[in-house]
């Protein structure tokens, strides 16, 4: 088993999804900068969080044509496993990789805090470990992480339960005043049909030590992990 996690220029969580998959998850993991074209040594490739080409244009918007996306694209084609962390969440957006799109916070606001998430959907190789419905901690940081869809990408992600985490308050009740953004249906997190696929907006990687206030984060990478595992079995 072998991870990737990619390098953009201004990518800035890019350490923390090592040290997580490197000493929590205890598996081994290298960084792939952006011009890397060939993804064929790994299992699972995390796209971290960041500020990829300072999102100048639009976040995620230039990164989704670095040559290394191309190779993204292939590998999820495969159905191997593509993780995209916040601005990660968005350069799979912007790729066409996850449907919608992530615009600027309701308040216009940068936000930064803990926030809880509902587990919507534990069928999926990200939350296969975790309890459906389990609330979990784990902090936001972004300015742009409003998730975005029409009618009809919307009831297609509730049909075919590609909403994974919904922001929601302590006793899992999801309510206007516990979506941090204005995310549609208080959408933090969704797949693709395939669910090879995840992107949050959520740091899990800021969640896997209780020493940072939670280690709830850590049962998504280890989840992933057991599903590469048993794949691999």
């Amino acid at each position: 088993m072998k991870f990737g996690v990619l390098v953009f220029p201004g990518s800035n969580c890019d350490h923390d999804a090592y040290h997580v998959l490197s000493k929590h998850v205890g598996q081994p993991v290298d960084f792939i900068w952006h011009r890397q074209t060939d993804l064929s040594g790994y299992d699972a490739v995390i796209v971290p969080g960041g500020f990829s080409y300072g999102d100048y244009l639009r976040a995620g918007a230039l990164a989704r044509f670095s040559p290394v996306m191309k190779a993204v694209k292939e590998f999820a084609a495969e159905g191997k496993f593509v993780f995209g962390i916040c601005n990660g969440f968005q350069i799979l957006c912007e790729a066409g990789l996850l449907p919608g799109a992530l615009m600027r916070n309701n308040n216009l606001h940068f936000v930064c805090k803990h926030v809880n998430l509902r587990v919507e959907n534990n069928r999926t190789p990200y939350t296969d470990e975790i309890t459906e419905a389990k609330v979990l901690s784990i902090p936001i940081a972004h300015a742009d992480g409003n998730y975005v869809c029409d009618d009809e990408t919307f009831q297609s992600l509730e049909e075919n339960g590609q909403i994974v985490f919904r922001y929601c308050d302590e006793n899992g009740e999801i309510t206007a005043d516990s979506n941090p953004n204005g995310s549609r249906s208080n959408i933090a997190g969704i797949c693709n049909l395939d669910r090879n696929v995840l992107g949050m907006m959520p740091h899990p990687e800021r969640a896997c030590e209780e020493l940072l206030g939670s280690n709830d984060g850590r049962e998504i990478f280890r989840s992933l992990a057991g599903s590469i595992e048993a794949l691999a079995a």
